[in-house]
């Protein structure tokens, strides 16, 4: 019990009259006589020197006190100790909502701290931007994406979350459904559904906000006739005001990921060329931030096939423009050029010197005679890349070299290697390497170990062999929030 000391006597049947109208204090200094109110009220004084303000100067004697105000009831302490209570748990709710920094999180952290709050077992969420620029989404709580199905057969307006969604009158505040299968004009398939999956009431709340529209709704769902009461109202209301800020917040993100990575999957080839003699296969992940990571596969003359990786410094709609500059360079380049990598690379290093001084970046560029089986490829300080098959799975050590761009005059020798039928040559960026979290000598042993294990019925397949090393080096998933790497894995195997 909270032990609140009174300044004023209050009479416990007048707060018990204005307690579902006001707060405490409001009750308290409604009933409180006027002149004492007025009193601890009046203007100060001026300041003058040798009289302090604070002590007004009384041409009377005030009465003596003659009683002291006792503490306050079992009631007041009550009331308080529960508006407390929920202040806390609101939040606490609040806090863990707002440690959410992906869409699905909030939504799922949203779902189940309103269930929470209304005192409910089972709930859906609609996201559905009024703007319609989406995302949208649908997410059910104690749902099966079965039933999901059935409440999406039931007529839109029929439903609470429907009118809800559709922003009619007097939804704003939420929409109460104490007794579905006892309200007469019930649509036939509301009621069917409820029937079938066991619900008896609703509550849905819109996820809306002066600032930022509407987002969409929520329903929670009740397997017996109930309403929450009017503090749970208020009190899921208030969360639904701040999630709806926080659903913003992350909308916002989400959508410039997405225009990121498809300006980057824009800048990179839409398809990959045919050769007689090699099948190829790529895989593409971009940052957050957007990175400067990128892959080219371009039909040489001769039936023959160049293959390049590189990656520019930097992240960013910069890093991404420059990505996009030196790959259109470097295709320039080798289709001139291209029997000689070594050739290309200078050319591609000159170019950078001279137009964009400030830039680094690494490149790897083979020069590919699938009939002959013979690669020649030359590598500006970029990893090296690896081949596996049935009897070898090793690394083609390259020369040692600098990146482009570090500098005066760039030059290295090329390294000329012959792949068996059957094997696959693995092109990598960096980025796979280094959102693993590792040293880069124990990263490139995962690299060698995730290429090894995969599996003898795989292996002729490019597209299987570089899934298998993304899902073996990075077990947590690629798109993780906090890795700014981009990754890119060219498979290019060898009949």
């Amino acid at each position: 019990m909270l032990d609140i000391g009174l300044l004023v006597r209050v009479h416990v049947d007048a707060l018990i009259v204005a307690q579902n109208h006001m707060g405490v204090c409001d009750a308290i200094r409604r009933i409180t006589p006027v002149g004492k109110l007025a009193a601890m009220s009046a203007p100060h004084l001026p300041k003058v020197a040798g009289i302090d303000p604070e002590v007004p100067v009384s041409t009377h004697t005030s009465a003596p006190l003659t009683e002291v105000p006792g503490p306050p009831g079992p009631f007041i302490q009550d009331r308080l100790a529960g508006w407390v209570s929920d202040l806390t748990t609101l939040h606490e709710l609040t806090e863990r909502l707002a440690g959410t920094n992906t869409l699905d999180g909030a939504l799922n952290e949203l779902l189940q701290a309103g269930a929470a709050l209304v005192g409910a077992r089972r709930g859906l969420l609609v996201l559905e931007p009024a703007n319609g620029e989406g995302p949208h989404a649908t997410l059910g709580l104690g749902l099966s994406h079965a039933e999901l199905g059935h409440i999406e057969t039931v007529p839109r307006a029929a439903t609470a979350l429907g009118r809800v969604l559709d922003g009619l009158p007097d939804t704003a505040d939420g929409v109460t459904c104490p007794d579905l299968l006892g309200e007469k004009g019930l649509d036939p398939r509301h009621r069917e559904v409820a029937a079938r999956l066991g619900y008896a009431a609703s509550y849905a709340l819109p996820l809306a906000s002066e600032a930022v529209g509407r987002l969409g709704a929520a329903v929670w769902l009740y397997d017996e006739p109930a309403e929450p009461a009017q503090k749970q109202r208020h009190l899921a209301g208030l969360y639904a005001r701040y999630a709806t800020e926080h659903l913003a917040r992350l909308i916002e993100l989400e959508r410039a990921r997405a225009d990121v990575a498809a300006v980057a999957e824009e800048l990179l080839p839409s398809r990959l060329p045919r050769i007689p003699g090699v099948q190829l296969a790529a895989r593409h992940r971009t940052g957050p931030r957007g990175g400067g990571d990128w892959y080219d596969a371009l039909p040489l003359p001769d039936r023959t096939l160049g293959l390049a990786v590189g990656s520019v410094g930097g992240s960013g709609p910069s890093a991404m423009a420059a990505m996009g500059r030196l790959r259109a360079s470097l295709r320039a380049y080798a289709v001139m050029e291209g029997e000689d990598p070594v050739a290309v690379l200078s050319d591609l290093e000159l170019l950078l010197r001279l137009t964009e001084p400030a830039r680094t970046a690494t490149a790897l560029f083979a020069y590919c005679e699938p009939a002959a089986r013979k690669v020649v490829l030359a590598g500006a300080g970029h990893t090296p890349p690896l081949v596996l098959g049935e009897r070898r799975c090793e690394f083609i050590e390259t020369t040692l070299s600098a990146p482009l761009g570090m500098l005066a005059c760039w030059e290295a020798p090329s390294v000329e290697f012959s792949p068996a039928p059957g094997e696959t040559v693995l092109l990598y960026t960096d980025g796979l390497l280094r959102r693993t979290g590792d040293a880069m000598d124990r990263a490139f042993a995962r690299l060698h170990s995730a290429a090894a294990s995969v599996p003898k019925s795989d292996r002729h397949d490019p597209a299987a062999v570089a899934d298998h090393v993304l899902r073996t080096m990075l077990p947590d998933g690629l798109d993780r929030s906090d890795s700014a790497e981009d990754v890119v894995i060219l498979a290019a195997h060898f009949d």
